[in-house]
């Protein structure tokens, strides 16, 4: 091929190699050596979508109505579904204006730079943190400004210090990877930034739903003065098992929803309305499969990291998400270390790949049975 043709543009040039696609290579390539792996890396839940959900995507996929485009925007009755889930947290939206159909949480999340963000503008970035954030800002055009996220701050930037001309905050709680969690505190920290400075705010609530030992993560707009800098956008995969069918929502001030539906309304047709119909059904039936989850996680969380404390490894114990950020017990480089693992027939996700102040830890997921998680923890003692 041509060395024209053949070259990317700069932007593909400069961003990092995508970490997940990197361990599924990796994790194959050990399969094919016959290597029995147990996947403890990417976050992907184990659970099936409860049956109840799915019967209603094939009684909506029979409906031809459903058979032709969507809108951007998605239906209404989606975001009609979505304002009355907000409103059982106490937050009123109109669905009208303040609430935005996306094909998953990942969609909005790196579409919202190509709505703001102009040629070298600021956005700040938390690290570690899920690479979308930054790979949607190089693709914007906009300045990745990083904020780090430490243990001796309980993995929260500290937003005094975060540069006042930024053009866009985004923070996650609880949080991938750390699975740190914030209080309204905190919230009220960021909006009072942002208010001062006019910055957007970009809260990826995507693990809301899976909080453990009494804690309830609150809803960033939730703190008076939110509505007016900021969006949150959320998921139906963690918390109803819905990771391939790919729906979300963005909620929050209506400027923000507009400019990011007028970025959807020219790249892409909508997600498949037979798809919201069974995100309605999902957030509008029962809600005791949540509950069901979070007992499960906190089983495999409790399985993990009492066995990782048993052979010396120190851990702390999380509140939310289903993840665990363990230290790398040895000190070695995070990716040294994971390869390590993976020899032994354990995915585990390096820190350094969500940010230059993950290393020196390793992100395991709980998204395997408990038995499965004990024979990990077997071929970890024999690794360290």
């Amino acid at each position: 091929m041509a060395d024209h043709i053949s070259k990317y543009s700069t932007r593909l040039d400069v961003l990092p190699p995508y970490l997940f696609a990197q361990i599924d290579a990796l994790k194959a390539e050990r399969a094919a050596q016959g290597i029995d792996i147990i996947d403890l890396g990417v976050g992907d839940p184990d659970q099936p979508t409860p049956a109840h959900i799915v019967d209603s995507l094939v009684h909506a996929a029979h409906k031809e109505a459903n058979h032709r485009y969507p809108s951007s925007e998605g239906l209404l009755s989606y975001r009609q579904a979505v304002s009355e889930w907000y409103a059982q947290k106490s937050i009123d939206l109109d669905p009208t204006s303040e609430v935005l159909a996306l094909i998953g949480s990942k969609e909005g999340l790196a579409h919202l730079p190509l709505a703001f963000v102009n040629r070298g503008e600021k956005v700040l970035v938390p690290d570690p943190a899920y690479p979308v954030y930054r790979i949607a800002t190089i693709l914007a055009d906009g300045k990745p400004v990083t904020l780090p996220l430490t243990a001796d701050n309980g993995f929260l930037p500290d937003i005094e210090k975060a540069a006042p001309d930024a053009k866009l905050l985004y923070i996650n709680y609880p949080n991938n990877p750390t699975a740190a969690v914030a209080d309204k505190a905190f919230f009220r920290t960021v909006v009072d930034y942002a208010q001062d400075n006019d910055v957007i705010v970009c809260h990826d609530a995507a693990y809301m739903e899976l909080t453990f030992d009494g804690y309830e993560a609150p809803s960033f707009l939730s703190v008076p003065g939110a509505m007016e800098v900021g969006i949150e956008i959320n998921s139906l995969s963690k918390a109803y098992n819905m990771t391939g069918w790919r729906m979300g929502f963005a909620v929050g001030n209506a400027d923000i929803i507009a400019g990011l539906k007028k970025v959807k309304s020219n790249l892409d047709s909508g997600a498949f309305q037979a798809v919201q119909e069974a995100g309605i059904t999902a957030m509008t039936g029962p809600q005791d499969m949540i509950h069901a989850l979070r007992k499960l996680y906190v089983e495999r969380r409790d399985a993990l990291v009492d066995g990782l404390r048993n052979i010396g490894w120190s851990v702390e114990k999380p509140k939310a998400t289903f993840y665990v950020w363990a230290p790398v017990p040895d000190g070695s480089p995070s990716v040294e270390f994971s390869l390590k693992l993976l020899d032994a027939g354990i995915v585990a996700t390096p820190g350094i790949g969500f940010g230059e102040y993950g290393e020196g830890y390793i992100r395991f997921a709980l998204t395997v049975p408990v038995n499965t998680i004990k024979e990990a923890i077997r071929r970890l003692e024999e690794v360290v």
